[in-house]
């Protein structure tokens, strides 16, 4: 650090912390060159200081005196990696072959958000079609890969499926009831830097309800399809009414517990933002009305339908198939004799 403490901030007028870098560039046209970095950050807040040895993002800026190196944040992808592989390592630790096919899945669902989703939106295509084929693929595929090909694993792809059309038709009906447009100060920011694409803001809303609803609906619709068969195999005299009774008692402590979850998770996200309402004393009513405000709302209680509707949709559909007879096996098989002993049946 070349020199560093608390002065008055030129754009807010209040007292910022700051400090000058001697930075060294490691990429791009200037690599290996030293320039002098500014760091500013505001006073009273959670202090970061740059010590000798760490990695910045730095910026140039031009201004009308001469160029103007700035640090726009901290390196911290080695601790994403390592965050990330420890994860893997527990998973797999911890699931075995079923946790390492999770990893496989989970990476597939990223690839075809990264390769397929997201290069489809910027290209302005229509969010809803993207969206919708994008998580299908992802359901078929994940699903498969995690629990192997069966039919109970048919069942719920199945389920999530149907409850993740039905999630799409509600959304698609609630925004433009609620007259949502998806004006978001990241969509915006998104919608500068692509001038030459025109963004369906109110579909890329839409889109978002339907991936962010997609995980907790494929949760849902293999829970339940384990446990109607998982009664099956302990009863088989029950018939597809009982079954479908029986496994609607655990889908209702499924609901419970994932509606909580699923309205923590958008709390979680959303806290800086009520937070802000709350310190500004705006009025509850007033907050709620803000369309930054619902929006978050609409996606928890849009996703809390779609698997309301998962529920009952994977439990009949499991009833039913779990009480189809299974397949009659093919070619030479082993059979046990009445004496115990081993022989070749056609």
């Amino acid at each position: 650090m070349l020199s560093g403490g608390t002065r008055e901030s030129p754009l807010h007028g209040g007292a910022e912390r700051y400090q000058v870098l001697s930075v060294q560039i490691g990429t791009g046209d200037r690599r290996g060159q030293t320039v002098s970095v500014e760091s500013t950050q505001l006073a009273g807040g959670v202090a970061h200081e740059y010590r000798p040895g760490d990695a910045v993002v730095v910026q140039l800026g031009a201004t009308p005196q001469a160029e103007q190196w700035v640090v726009i944040d901290a390196v911290r992808r080695p601790a994403l990696y390592w965050l990330a592989a420890a994860f893997g390592v527990a998973v797999v630790l911890v699931g075995g072959r079923r946790g390492a096919a999770a990893l496989l899945g989970l990476g597939v669902s990223f690839a075809v958000l990264a390769g397929y989703i997201l290069p489809r939106l910027i290209a302005g295509d229509n969010p809803t079609v993207v969206s919708v084929g994008g998580a299908t693929a992802i359901i078929g595929v994940t699903l498969y890969l995690t629990h192997g090909v069966s039919r109970k694993t048919t069942v719920a792809v199945a389920g999530t499926a149907i409850s993740l059309l039905l999630t799409g038709l509600l959304s698609a009906a609630y925004i433009g009831v609620a007259r949502l447009t998806g004006r978001t100060e990241e969509s915006m920011y998104l919608q500068l830097a692509l001038p030459g694409v025109s963004l369906n803001l109110q579909g890329l809303l839409l889109a978002g309800v339907i991936i962010g609803a997609l995980g907790v609906l494929d949760d849902a619709s293999i829970g339940q399809a384990s446990v109607v068969f998982a009664l099956r195999d302990a009863n088989p005299t029950l018939g597809p009414g009982e079954l479908y009774r029986r496994g609607l008692v655990v889908g209702r402590d499924h609901i419970g517990s994932l509606v909580n979850t699923l309205a923590l998770a958008y709390a979680g996200t959303a806290l800086p933002l009520l937070l802000l309402f709350s310190t500004n004393g705006v009025p509850f009513a007033v907050a709620l009305n803000r369309e930054l405000v619902a929006s978050e709302v609409a996606r928890t209680l849009l996703g809390s339908l779609g698997l309301v509707a998962a529920v009952p949709i994977t439990t009949g559909l499991a009833a039913l198939a779990a009480r189809q007879p299974p397949a009659a096996p093919r070619g030479p098989r082993r059979a046990m004799q009445d004496d115990g002993h081993s022989a070749r049946g056609e």
